[in-house]
């Protein structure tokens, strides 16, 4: 299966979270409009420091729109990103 995904933005890794030692999984809730634009976005659980840089990279996904019988539809979806330091 291809991805559904046309434009995608890897969200960086904040500095202080970094500096921190944060890591972890963020996930977002999102609803993928007819044309294909991530909206209704936002934060249902992950660290609080590397949200903000979850939000901005996938608020700027494109995605291919969702057929029901031949027509677009809006889809609500969960989209993860994890963050890990490299040891």
């Amino acid at each position: 299966m291809t991805s559904p995904i046309l434009t995608k933005v890897m969200p960086s890794y904040p500095p202080e979270a970094k500096k921190a030692g944060v890591q972890g999984r963020v996930v977002l809730d999102a609803t993928i409009s007819k044309e294909g634009s991530v909206v209704g976005l936002h934060a249902a659980s992950g660290p609080e420091m590397l949200r903000q840089s979850a939000l901005d990279a996938v608020h700027q996904w494109k995605y291919k729109p969702y057929l029901l019988n031949g027509n677009p539809v809006e889809v609500k979806t969960t989209i993860n990103i994890i963050y890990t330091l490299k040891k």
